[in-house]
């Protein structure tokens, strides 16, 4: 089967990545990068790719068979449904947008057309999560309980150089914690109601760098999530799971998400099932049974994914609509900390 073509907008560092994951694979080609600075068309140069200053340069140059859009939140709309009314899929990186509105207008062009729109939350690919969700779908762990997740890690502070990343919005909140949320709605269940708090008091800068959440979801279970940009800690999902390699890996094997339920509990990413073989009770020993997958890389497992769904042969995994309800739910977690109030997040 011919490789499809697909291009690549925005050439900051998770665009350059998805060129890069192009570039390696045995079912897509790069067919051009759009960045309108220098340091993008030098990108597209040393991968031997057409360069185009913008997307509907793209379109008119090289209308590609799907596309990758990764660039600010708030030119996710507009370029999408650029491509879209053209004709051409594509996978919008997290979040939707930068508004609930933005991101239902793209579903809502998706559910008219029928040109599908894939979100970029990458861990729903990962077969550690895939193996996680069929287990809960299952009933492995009886009805669940509660869970508690941890994210909790150390960016630099030449991170912060860049000043959007010092601004309302900039946070952990929206770059971070969107994907706790997703992995929650994946493999736990639809999120009812939100608390939260919110802190800025370690940099001092206008966005936060921790929080503490609560969930209650629809089917009762409580989740608790830890979330902090500027603790030195092991603890999540990105320095503990390996399926980025740019990080380091680490001495002991670290779990940071804990689902427990009434006849099991089951720790990630190291898939660890925690039950009782006999009478449940604290009296009791309880074993531990090490569940095996098979590992691969989520990143080119999307890839692999979008050109399913460009040709035709599979649904999207997470849809625009399904994008568009993790952002709703994840600013109910900034509405909550601002308002010190719980959030109902309605279900879209």
């Amino acid at each position: 089967m011919a490789k499809l073509n697909v291009g690549v907008v925005g050439a900051g560092a998770i665009g350059r990545a998805h060129a890069e994951t192009i570039m390696r694979s045995d079912v897509s080609a790069l067919s051009g990068v759009v960045d309108p600075t220098d340091a993008g068309r030098d990108f597209a140069a040393r991968l031997g790719a057409p360069w185009f200053p913008d997307h509907q340069a793209m379109l008119r140059g090289a209308k590609p068979d799907a596309a990758i859009v990764a660039t600010p939140n708030a030119t996710h709309r507009p370029i999408a449904l650029d491509f879209l009314r053209a004709g051409v899929p594509v996978l919008i990186e997290k979040p939707i947008a930068s508004t609930v509105e933005d991101g239902a207008a793209i579903a809502a062009f998706c559910a008219s057309s029928g040109v599908p729109a894939i979100v970029g939350h990458h861990r729903r690919h990962n077969p550690i999560i895939r193996r996680a969700r069929a287990l809960v779908a299952a009933g492995a762990l009886g009805r669940l309980t509660n869970v508690s997740i941890l994210a909790t890690f150390y960016k630099p502070r030449e991170y912060f150089d860049i000043e959007w990343r010092r601004r309302e919005g900039g946070g952990p909140v929206l770059i971070n914690l969107i994907h706790e949320i997703d992995l929650v709605r994946h493999v736990c269940g639809e999120i009812a109601t939100v608390q939260a708090l919110s802190s800025n008091d370690v940099r001092g800068f206008e966005v936060e760098d921790t929080a503490a959440v609560l969930l209650r979801l629809v089917n009762g279970a409580l989740v608790a999530i830890s979330l902090s940009d500027t603790a030195a800690s092991p603890w999540s999902w990105d320095l503990a799971s390996g399926e980025i390699p740019h990080y380091p890996s680490q001495p002991v094997r670290v779990n940071t998400h804990f689902l427990c339920g009434a006849d099991a509990s089951l720790t990630l990413p190291f898939l660890e099932l925690w039950s009782y073989k006999g009478a449940k009770s604290w009296y009791a020993p309880i074993t531990r049974e090490q569940l095996a997958v098979e590992r691969a890389d989520p990143y080119t497992e999307q890839l692999e994914h979008l050109c399913r769904v460009a040709r035709g042969e599979e649904a999207p995994l997470i849809s625009a609509a399904d994008g568009t309800q993790t952002l709703r739910a994840t600013l109910a977690v900034k509405e909550a900390a601002r308002t010190a109030r719980t959030v109902a997040v309605e279900l879209g």
